[in-house]
């Protein structure tokens, strides 16, 4: 397409913008016949997303918003099969399809490998868009119905049944209620409430979608490496045409831009502060959360909400910060965490703060200590220096998040334009303008920043809603809710019931009903050579090392002086950054002290340093001094979600200023000063932390489930909510009674750490731009040669359970939710490099694939709102998983009968199956390794970690290309069936208390040998149990 060119088709150039600070162009086009707007970032990435948004408005709780966004993926006019596009998702190069449900927006997404297959899907997936079947029975089985139990399920209600209890739903509801003027649609729970959910009708869905999803309230943006021009043709020759058919030319006279031209404009009127209180249920008292919400300044106040946004950075996101210093950083935390948001509203935008880890006592006053906060930052004056650092900072964190993920940062640009900007798109160039806006607030002096925090915060009236813990709703709701249930089952009778019964077999044979192999064949796979993936160069210090490297890279490390007595790697991608790491191994932790790297952890880049010119720096020098270096820095365990016996540190930096990372990285190592009252600090923060924590179910599942299957030596399970529950009181007194001796505990544990039999360094990212890459780590000089020890791997940290998982079960009752969450483990395949990975691989995608088998049988059924495998080579565990289920084992069971028929062949495999998900492997293989970051990364933990070669994903693809629907049916019967089995399988379930008794009886009948627990909520609360026996504004996403 020429670039002058402002037409083509139907479609009129609205806007385009090219950035001068990346290599990034925006085009904005309208079809000035059907209204269809399209927005393309033409950006390098080997991915292209697509974000398929309406303006969706709704002055109810009735959830319209929400179930339409799922109904839409059972089916199209053209395409009238339930599961037929996430089908065809599977066979472009992508791992299906998802959408979200925002209070203003829903969104659908799709992410592709290459471009071939997001085009070719593109049509299909607007056709679902615009035209879905919405029939009766997708109504009944994704929505809601009522099981032969009398109980209310559907995924959709599953979804909402795990979600409208937490604290924060509910804080959320209350929030919106109280500070959006009646009439506004930012008042409602777009997700829908489930006492709305229970009685709403697949008619008031279809007028719904007749209202709102129409061309000219649709949004296409594409993110990715395309001619804008082929994206057009497709639009113009294959969309276009369908839309002109269906009559729909443009706004009909007197439609209205949802918010813009409804009551929905309204500003809130908040002349004084207004405080509500809202209850949750938790047996844990002690802390709760508060929300506050202000009204900000006008939406396209782009310099404004910059300012604010860098203001709350300032006020904190570290130790150093001033709300940290005195809240946070103190021996009796007054909370865990502040942050501090912008939401774009019609118009205007909403400031929001929002404080976790309350203690209870405090809550009625932490409005008033905040102010008083404010007021005296506000007197003493920023701190320019710090406001300086923070500014550069974010700038280069911005365009490091433009390298890294440029989808998601102009989605949400777009996004919010579309919503609330000008129609002739004359917003974006100021939007896409934001190094410009760090420049400008780079000039501002203190009053205008004191200035900014009296008007927007000081002296602007909130509304403040309080979250309470009570101890004693988890029972009044329980006892609500089978009183509901049975007064359901009474009004319904046994012939009511029976229908009801009948109604969900009658959907679930709907949507059974096969699709047709052409049409999916029809849809051809791209070849994978049209994927353009990041190059990665390797080399090692000590070339000798049977590793592969490129020889431009292995010379460039090599002119650089003489080897090093340890291990370092370098991977170089083209970049603008450069991330060093430290691997430490904790193999030689004593397994007492293992519960203290928590706490190591959180403290690491908050104590002070002796740095190796003796200078001596205190934890606030150290943070200033590492912001003003870094991009970002980080510690944790493990890599890629592996080797989490490993103790990971980064430091990501400009290449220039490589050799100060290596240094700063040697001294806070070896250097850290473990002071008690650094100490203290950072065990208050980690303690009172604790109880929210506890209030997840994933979280304690997770933990439960780690503490059957992993012994002492583990360090991610000693660091784990179970075990930290115990370890972290009786370490806080140690610390009070006998200091010395935990500092000790510290200092063996660095000592334990640093030994070099299990020191690796990593350097991935423009290593080429580094003109010294090997030389600074002489810093290191304590660090003799040795052997290197194979880093330790989770198989060697088994217990005898988790060696040989068989008859367990585990039934854990959670008082703060209301669904249930399950894990089911068996013993698998062990190594990264077994002859069975790629047909397990391929066998776990045809079951877990979006629209597959447990797709179809446990989430479309309304038996819980997902279920999937999960494979881990390194311990050498398959495990089922189910999440948000009203009950886990009839998921588990429906899971088991799936499995047997695949295996039995009663349930037959198609090819078309096995081919989609030997493509979407290709998609997740490609994500990974999707920047330059991650691509080398991935890189260096291949073979230095896993030691398979550099492109070992790649090579894994090719092996998948051979296996056969006999291979895949081999290994189901092999190594999946023996997780649904007793005799070679352990569960872990999570449950609310309504059902967790149930559960515990059938896991019992199956042949397991249950232990029912009751959630541990602390020595206060103990005595009452023994005696008994997330927000309407989160999106939601499919």
């Amino acid at each position: 397409m020429d670039p002058s060119t402002s037409q083509y088709g139907n479609f009129d150039l609205i806007k385009k913008v090219k950035l001068d600070y990346a290599p990034i162009e925006l085009q904005k086009w309208t079809s000035r016949k059907t209204g269809l707007s399209v927005v393309h970032v033409d950006c390098e990435s080997p991915l292209v997303k697509g974000y398929f948004v309406l303006r969706t408005e709704i002055f109810d709780d009735s959830g319209r918003p929400h179930t339409l966004e799922h109904l839409v993926f059972l089916g199209s006019e053209k395409y009238p099969y339930k599961g037929v596009l996430d089908n065809l998702a599977n066979r472009a190069f992508s791992n299906g399809t998802n959408a979200w449900t925002a209070n203003d927006h829903t969104a659908y997404t799709i992410a592709t490998a290459g471009d071939e297959g997001f085009l070719r899907l593109l049509p299909v997936y607007l056709d679902h868009v615009l035209y879905p079947t919405m029939t009766s029975n997708g109504f009944v089985t994704e929505v809601h119905h009522i099981n032969e139990k009398a109980e209310d399920a559907g995924v959709v209600y599953a979804e909402m049944q795990g979600r409208e209890q937490t604290p924060g739903d509910l804080m959320a509801l209350k929030m919106q209620r109280t500070f959006y003027p009646d009439g506004s649609a930012y008042r409602s729970e777009t997700g829908g409430l489930m006492e709305r959910l229970r009685v709403l009708t697949v008619e008031k869905i279809r007028e719904y979608h007749g209202e709102y999803y129409v061309p000219h309230n649709l949004c296409l943006v594409v993110v990715g490496r395309m001619p804008t021009s082929t994206l057009l043709e497709v639009l113009q020759n294959q969309v276009e045409p369908d839309i002109l058919k269906h009559g729909q030319v443009g706004p009909p006279a007197g439609w209205k831009r949802p918010f813009m031209e409804t009551p929905s404009i309204a500003q809130p009127q908040i002349s004084k502060a207004v405080t509500e209180v809202i209850e949750f249920p938790e047996k844990d008292e002690s802390q709760g959360e508060i929300a506050m919400s202000f009204v900000g300044p006008t939406y396209d106040d782009m310099i404004t909400r910059k300012a604010l946004d860098l203001l709350s950075t300032y006020l904190t996101d570290s130790p150093v910060s001033p709300l940290m210093k005195e809240f946070v950083e103190i021996p009796s935390p007054l909370c865990t965490y502040i942050y501090v948001i912008d939401s774009v509203r019609a118009g205007y935008s909403a400031i929001e703060v929002y404080l976790g880890g309350v203690p209870t006592e405090e809550l009625n006053g932490m409005y008033s200590k905040l102010i008083d906060a404010l007021k005296k930052v506000a007197k003493e004056g920023v701190d320019m220096d710090r406001m300086a650092t923070i500014i550069k900072r974010d700038k280069r964190r911005f365009l490091n998040d433009l390298e890294s993920s440029p989808g998601e940062f102009y989605s949400a640009t777009v996004i919010n334009d579309f919503l609330y900007g000008d129609n002739a798109g004359e917003d974006i160039p100021q939007m896409m303008g934001e190094t410009d806006r760090y420049n400008e607030l780079a000039k501002w002096t203190n009053d205008q920043w004191v200035k900014l925090l009296n008007k927007h915060i000081i002296d602007n009236a909130p509304v403040i809603v309080l979250g309470k813990p009570s101890a004693s709703l988890p029972e009044k709701l329980e006892a609500e809710e089978k009183a509901r249930i049975a007064a359901q089952k009474e009004s319904l009778g046994e012939e009511g019931l029976a229908k009801k019964v009948q109604e969900l077999e009658e959907a679930k044979k709907e949507h059974d009903r096969p699709i047709p192999q052409e049409m999916l064949t029809s849809f051809p796979i791209p070849p994978v050579s049209s994927i353009n993936w990041i190059p990665v160069k390797g080399a090692w210090n000590d070339s000798k090392k049977a590793l592969s490297s490129d020889k431009e890279l292995q010379a460039h490390v090599e002119k650089d002086g003489s080897d090093l007595p340890f291990f370092v790697g370098f991977h170089h991608a083209k970049s603008s950054f450069v991330t060093i790491s430290a691997l430490l191994s904790t193999a030689d932790i004593p397994k007492h002290l293992l519960p203290h790297l928590k706490v190591y952890l959180d403290a690491f880049f908050s104590l002070p340093v002796t740095r190796s010119d003796g200078t001596k720096l205190t934890h606030e020098e150290v943070v200033k001094q590492l912001d003003g270096l870094s991009v970002g820095y980080d510690i944790d365990f493990g890599q890629g979600g592996l080797f989490l016996n490993l103790i990971r540190i980064t430091i990501r930096v400009e290449p220039k200023r490589y050799e100060e990372a290596v240094a700063f990285l040697k001294d806070l190592i070896y250097g850290a000063e473990f002071v008690k009252d650094r100490l203290e600090v950072t065990i208050a923060k980690v303690q009172q932390s604790l109880p929210e924590l506890k209030r997840d179910g994933s979280t304690v599942l997770y933990a439960v489930t780690g503490d059957l299957l992993f012994d002492e030596t583990s360090a991610s399970k000693a660091s784990g909510i179970l075990a930290q529950m115990d370890h972290i009181p009786k370490l806080a007194q140690k610390l009070k009674d006998d200091p010395e001796a935990v500092i000790s505990d510290f200092k063996q544990i660095r000592d334990a750490l640093a030994k070099p039999e299990g020191v690796r360094f990593s350097v991935y990212g423009n290593v080429l731009d580094v003109e010294k890459p090997r030389s600074p780590w002489k810093v290191f000089k304590d660090l003799k040669s040795t052997t290197l020890r194979p880093p330790p791997r989770s198989s060697e940290s088994l217990t005898d359970l988790g060696k040989r998982p068989a008859k367990k079960a585990v039934v854990v009752t959670h008082p703060s939710i209301e669904s249930s969450y399950g894990i089911h483990t068996t013993t698998s395949i062990q190594g990264f490099n077994h002859a069975d990975q790629a047909a397990l691989r391929v066998a776990n995608e045809v079951l877990g694939a979006t629209e597959s088998f447990l797709w179809r049988f446990i989430r479309g059924s309304g038996l819980a709102y997902g279920a999937y495998m999960g494979l881990d080579v390194e311990a050498g565990h398959l495990s089922f998983n189910v999440y948000k289920a009203p009950d886990s084992f009839r998921a588990y069971e429906e899971g088991r009968k799936v499995i047997e028929g695949l295996v039995d062949g009663s349930i037959p495999i198609e090819q078309t199956v096995v081919d989609g998900a030997k493509s979407s492997i290709v998609y997740s293989t490609v994500r990974s390794v999707s920047t330059p970051g991650s691509a080398s990364s991935v890189a260096f933990l291949n073979q230095a970690l896993k030691g398979v070669p550099q492109d070992f994903g790649r090579e894994m693809l090719e092996k998948m290309q051979s296996v056969t629907i006999e291979d895949v049916k081999r290994v189901l019967g092999q190594y999946v069936l023996p997780c649904f089995q007793p005799e070679s399988s352990v569960a872990v379930v999570v449950s609310s208390p309504a059902k967790a008794k149930d559960i515990a009886e059938q896991f019992t009948k199956a042949g397991f040998d249950v232990e029912s627990r009751v959630l541990d909520v602390g020595a206060d609360e103990a005595d009452s149990s023994d005696s008994e026996g997330e927000g309407s504004e989160v999106s939601e996403e499919r």
